[in-house]
């Protein structure tokens, strides 16, 4: 898939919401100082400070004078909407698939809204990583990095929150679509047109794709346990 050209700002910002995204970076974390980060880095400290300022504008980091940038902590809400998620420990796996297909083609609508250059490099980093021949484990991780770092790029931490949860509900089944080449590949091929529809700005057309996405690794999965 052919990259565009994207500016220093956005590929930190992008760097760096992916670290907080899978956990790297955790709330309440400070990040080095300044000069010495963008040292670390070797980027201008102009660039640095335009990525941060983006991510503060996300309500990812903190910057007070005096106690550099941190890492924010979770909302009441989202924290709350957690606990009661991770509570039902009962959901069945087909309530839990069924919340999958009413909420992430959702997700996929209001990405193609509200992502921001950074959120698309993010994408597009998955995209390119899957499409390597990859071991059944690693892409199921990066199938669900691809399904997280969307739920990010459509700007609403209760959307993570579930998205989340609902990963984590259904990973034991989605690990089956990925321990067959076919369904690695149909996945890549389902994520790589979501990701064409989000690009595009289109929020029906994601909505669509993932809708399709979905369908067709239920339909693999089906096969294969037959």
């Amino acid at each position: 898939m052919p990259h565009r050209p994207r500016s220093v700002s956005v590929q930190l910002a992008a760097h760096f919401e992916r670290l907080i995204a899978t956990g790297v970076l955790r709330p309440g974390q400070r990040l080095p100082p300044e000069r010495e980060l963008a040292a670390s880095l070797s980027v201008s400290r102009g660039s640095l400070r335009e990525a941060m300022h983006e991510l503060e504008a996300k309500h990812l980091v903190e910057r007070r004078t005096g106690r550099g940038t941190i890492v924010s902590e979770q909302s009441e809400r989202v924290s709350r909407l957690y606990s009661e998620l991770d509570g039902t420990t009962n959901a069945s796996l087909d309530d839990a698939t069924e919340l999958r297909l009413i909420v992430e083609p959702r997700i996929a609508a209001a990405a193609a809204l509200r992502s921001a250059p950074s959120n698309l490099v993010q994408l597009e980093d998955v995209l390119t990583r899957s499409a390597l021949r990859l071991d059944a484990e690693t892409s199921l991780q990066l199938d669900l990095e691809f399904h997280l770092l969307l739920a990010h790029a459509a700007q609403n931490p209760l959307l993570v929150a579930l998205c989340t949860m609902t990963s984590t509900w259904t990973e034991s089944l989605r690990r089956h679509s990925h321990a067959t080449l076919e369904g690695r590949l149909r996945s890549l091929e389902g994520h790589q047109a979501i990701y064409q529809a989000v690009q595009a700005r289109d929020p029906d057309a994601a909505a669509a794709a993932m809708d399709e996405h979905l369908s067709v690794i239920r339909d693999v999965i089906a096969r294969h346990a037959d």
